[in-house]
């Protein structure tokens, strides 16, 4: 449960910079060299490269390099995890929500009678 707990950590901490997940939104259509992804944002190359490395630390991405050239792919099997903690999140506020509901219609049906 600890690394489960771990892996969560790195993968929202990676999500929740708008540079990284528009590298994200781009490597959903395929995998792309590093000087492509970071053609489309105003920083220099070693500061985008701290964005590559925490994508690829929270598991979200993986780079191979082939000669000079630096690819990177999405994990998405990473991203499932995040998914399946979020479904699971959201079934429980949902039956809360569901048991709100129904504590408040009985108590409107108690009064009007």
């Amino acid at each position: 449960m600890e690394q489960y707990s771990q892996q969560l950590n790195g993968i929202f901490q990676a999500l929740a910079d708008p540079t990284r997940r528009a590298v994200l939104g781009r490597l959903g259509r395929g995998p792309a060299s590093i000087s492509d992804l970071a053609t489309p944002f105003d920083m220099a190359l070693p500061s985008f490269m701290k964005h590559i490395r925490l994508l690829e630390k929270g598991g979200l991405i993986r780079t191979s390099k082939d000669g000079r050239v630096r690819t990177c792919v999405l994990e998405r099997k990473t991203l499932a995890a995040a998914e399946a903690w979020l479904s699971t999140q959201r079934a429980v506020w949902e039956a809360s929500t569901d048991r709100l509901e129904q504590f408040v219609t009985t108590r409107r049906k108690g009064k009007s009678r």
